[in-house]
């Protein structure tokens, strides 16, 4: 099983920018697709970015999509989400995933979360408006 750490959230003015980071540990995660996703006060988790393994591919939101860019380093087993052009909208506790296997080819849809089996603790981010 992995583990997961996320770090690097916190309090941020509109049009600013966090690099949030998932660190793995456990069985090696470089063979797993990674995602992020964020659940805001009320509300459905919900998916935010995810990248294949050997970051052939990936895929965003469309609420994110332009600002925000996922990357890995596996010589790290570390996962990044920059963020950029922060709205009040992306507040929300931020979750780094590893997903149960791979996907086939390339992501042309959002992965459901049940296709991901271990969890961070989850990083709050704060963007005032």
């Amino acid at each position: 099983q992995v583990q997961l750490v996320e770090s690097g959230g916190g309090f941020v003015q509109a049009g600013g920018s966090l690099r949030l980071s998932c660190a793995a540990s456990g069985r090696t995660s470089s063979s797993k697709d990674m995602g992020w996703f964020r659940q805001a006060p009320g509300k459905e988790r919900e998916f935010v970015a995810v990248i294949s393994r050997g970051s052939d591919s990936t895929y965003y939101a469309d609420s994110v999509k332009g600002r925000f860019t996922i990357s890995r380093d596996d010589a790290k087993n570390t996962v990044y989400l920059q963020m950029n052009s922060l709205k009040s909208e992306d507040t929300a506790v931020y979750y780094c995933a590893a997903r149960r296997g791979y996907v086939v080819g390339r992501y042309y849809s959002p992965p459901s979360s049940t296709y991901f089996d271990a969890w961070g603790q989850g990083t709050q981010v704060t963007v005032s408006s």
